[in-house]
């Protein structure tokens, strides 16, 4: 088993019981860093599992079952340059010479901010680009989208697509058969 890291923000939860942080241990967040920022639970993850959606799919359910409501999961999927850097282990010089088209061709267009000196990119669109230039693994792209789609469905823009439809059930029947 690998260890996933991700983590999860939630609200909805009253911080001011006493049991606060044992329900969240209680539901199987034992694995999970518990903090409060900006009116918000924040659960930083260290869950091992076979793979990241089960990992993911597994303390999405833990993080429910101790009554918090998911506002999101992180790391985000806008990313700036520095965020690029750290995310590929590559420097920042680096990310802005491939952002320039000077390292090599077609890196992603900003998606956000483009008329700044601090445009935002889609990570799922820099991974991808990444990958298909033996930067990063196949692993990285597919744990970019599934954070990508899981934030979408929990927000409310989109309904879950087949893949990630097909893969909470799978999930659901995994944890029946446990």
């Amino acid at each position: 088993m690998k260890t996933h890291n991700f983590t999860i923000v939630g609200s909805g939860v009253d911080t001011r019981t006493a049991d606060f942080a044992d329900r969240f241990y209680a539901a199987g967040c034992d694995d999970a860093t518990l903090s409060m920022q900006k009116g918000l639970v924040v659960l930083e993850f260290d869950r091992k599992a076979r793979s990241f959606s089960a990992a993911l799919f597994s303390a999405l359910r833990d993080v429910k079952r101790a009554g918090a409501n998911i506002e999101r999961v992180e790391p985000d999927y806008l990313v700036n340059a520095s965020d690029i850097a750290k995310r590929t282990g590559m420097g920042r010089a680096a990310i802005s010479l491939y952002a320039k088209g000077e390292r090599a061709q077609a890196f992603p267009h900003p998606v956000a901010r483009v008329t700044t000196d601090s445009p935002l990119w889609d990570w799922v669109e820099v991974s991808s680009w990444m990958y298909h230039e033996h930067k990063l693994p196949l692993g990285a792209v597919v744990e970019a989208k599934m954070v990508r789609e899981v934030n979408r469905v929990v927000t409310g823009d989109r309904l879950p697509p087949l893949w990630l439809a097909r893969q909470l059930q799978m999930q659901r029947i995994a944890e029946a058969a446990q």
